[in-house]
């Protein structure tokens, strides 16, 4: 190896030695991410309500089994997202299947998705 070839390497050998020096942060503008937000699907369910049983009595449910839930007839059902509350709905007829008219709604910031 010639002396060049020599300083070359060691030059090489210090760099890599060397840690990186840190690239500064960009700061970047907020997105708006209401449109894409908009997009992803969810499932909305209508909680009738539930009940807790034992697995000796689930064990014993037959056709025509009537099963106690938590909620009185005529009370507002729970309306989910996903598994979360965000409100409550009374049960309505649309044509021939079922809706739902809101009677309450808890404020999750969607309003913003709206728009």
């Amino acid at each position: 190896m010639e002396k060049n070839d020599l300083e070359e390497l060691d030059n090489l050998l210090d760099r890599l030695d060397t840690p990186p020096a840190e690239a500064p942060v960009a700061s970047a503008a907020p997105r708006d991410m209401s449109g894409l937000l908009r997009r992803i699907p969810v499932t909305l369910t209508l909680e009738v309500g539930e009940a807790e049983i034992s697995l000796a009595d689930l064990a014993a449910v037959n056709t025509g089994s009537v099963i106690e839930l938590d909620k009185q007839a005529g009370e507002a059902l729970d309306i989910r997202v996903n598994g979360t509350l965000i409100g409550r709905a009374e049960v309505v007829i649309c044509g021939e299947n079922y809706g739902l008219r809101i009677t309450e709604l808890n404020n999750l910031g969607l309003d913003a998705l709206s728009s």
